[in-house]
């Protein structure tokens, strides 16, 4: 599919979607629960389904009712259970060290870029607790269940690799201990899965790079629970705000422990007009100017913020980001060609991007290269350029948010997908 986007400025008031990664976590940790949970602010997208998918291949029962969820957790683990993670990176990183911390044997899949993402160092983590893998690489299997003990991780690679044994680790009876031999890059994401784990009745210490599990064999269920508004996905149309008119969002919590919520005094940097009140943020157009950003606390961020920076005056230095090249593209290279190919100036660097703002961009194509964060960059970027934009591949949204062009339109953005 592709979309063909007459430019105009955005504005008016949308709500966030629910947050993915808030979501992903609270199914897998509602699926491991002693009893049902209903999880409200739910948002289904296609990580989410993969996800969905998974815990229910190892026995769990998921209702879905437009914005709630009912997870009625496993009873009876399934034998040898055939998970498929589709295209999501979460729901393999997480479900690898939970299923295998409960099941004899299971199997995984993957598509798209999937099985070409980093997953070598959790496998050692997990073969070094007890697992045998038929292979490196999606599709394997693996047999063994995962034991407790002290465990080794990079901090670097993937946030995900400590979230996901981190959860599997309180699915086990005992203390055990994971530490760090690199520092953590994302650290919001690894306290979002504490914070998670501790609503489920997880019993976790933290300190200098050590995470101390006390195993209890299974999660306690708060019963309810309320999923975040979507930082990540809001800033698209923060970004639009910031190059448009004015654009509201509901639903955004400040004391979310989400790390893209920085992103709001990021664009401040910029120079733009934003505030957060009573979970509503309020970005309007100012004049911008271009600044340094280290986004390696926050590299998902990239696509969004390279957009504000080509509508910047002045060079914007975005660096931190080297994970940014395993991501569903290879995001910097991605991110680099959709500001070129709509009529900017960026440069990739070995762990960024510089862009050369000049006050705006013209218009062009731009390919969506299979990913969501690309597509939703390039159509914010499209509100404002001065001719027409036509992103190819913009299915991709369904990702993480498949009605992304129904709030586009909403805040009067000229869309036509085809």
């Amino acid at each position: 599919m592709d979309a063909c986007i007459t430019p105009s400025p955005l504005f008016g008031r949308i709500n966030a979607v629910g947050s993915k990664s808030d979501i992903h976590r609270l199914l897998i940790c509602s699926a491991f629960a002693d009893k049902k949970t209903e999880i409200s602010g739910f948002f289904l997208s296609d990580d989410i389904a993969a996800t969905v998918r998974c815990i229910e291949a190892l026995g769990a029962s998921v209702e879905i009712y437009d914005e709630r969820c009912f997870v009625t957790p496993i009873a009876n683990y399934s034998g040898n259970p055939f998970l498929d993670c589709g295209e999501s990176g979460t729901t393999l990183r997480f479900m690898l060290p939970t299923a295998c911390a409960v099941c004899e044997k299971a199997a995984f899949s993957g598509s798209g870029r999937l099985p070409e993402r980093p997953i070598d160092e959790l496998i050692v983590a997990l073969s070094f607790g007890g697992v045998d893998f038929s292979g490196k690489k999606l599709p394997f299997s693996t047999k063994g269940k995962l034991k407790s003990g002290e465990y080794r991780l990079p901090g670097n690679i993937s946030s995900q690799y400590i979230s996901g044994l981190l959860t599997a680790l309180c699915l086990i009876e005992g203390k055990s201990e994971i530490m760090l031999t690199t520092p953590l890059e994302s650290a919001a994401y690894v306290d979002m899965t504490l914070a998670t784990l501790s609503l489920f009745g997880a019993e976790i210490i933290a300190e200098n790079g050590k995470y101390t599990v006390y195993g209890k064999g299974k999660l306690v269920s708060p019963e309810k629970a309320v999923a975040d508004g979507d930082w990540s996905n809001a800033l698209f149309f923060m970004v639009a705000g910031a190059i448009g008119q004015s654009v509201e969002i509901n639903g955004l919590s400040l004391s979310s422990v989400q790390g893209d919520k920085a992103a709001a005094e990021i664009l401040k940097r910029f120079g733009a007009d934003v505030a957060v009140k009573n979970n509503t943020v309020y970005i309007k157009h100012d004049n911008l100017c271009g600044c340094d950003i280290d986004i390696s606390q926050i590299p998902d961020t990239l696509p969004a913020l390279a957009v504000a920076a080509a509508f910047a005056n002045g060079k914007s230095l975005f660096f931190g980001g080297k994970r940014l090249r395993m991501k569903e593209s290879d995001r910097i290279a991605t991110t680099c060609d959709m500001i070129n190919s709509l009529g900017g100036k960026a440069e990739e660097t070995e762990d960024g991007l510089t862009v050369y703002g000049n006050g705006g961009l013209s218009g062009g194509i731009a390919n969506g290269e299979n990913d969501h964060r690309i597509v939703m960059a390039a159509a914010a970027a499209a509100s404002g350029c001065k001719d027409k934009v036509a992103i190819k591949g913009v299915e991709a949204v369904n990702k993480s948010y498949p009605t992304f062009f129904s709030d586009f339109k909403k805040l009067g953005g000229i869309a036509d997908v085809i």
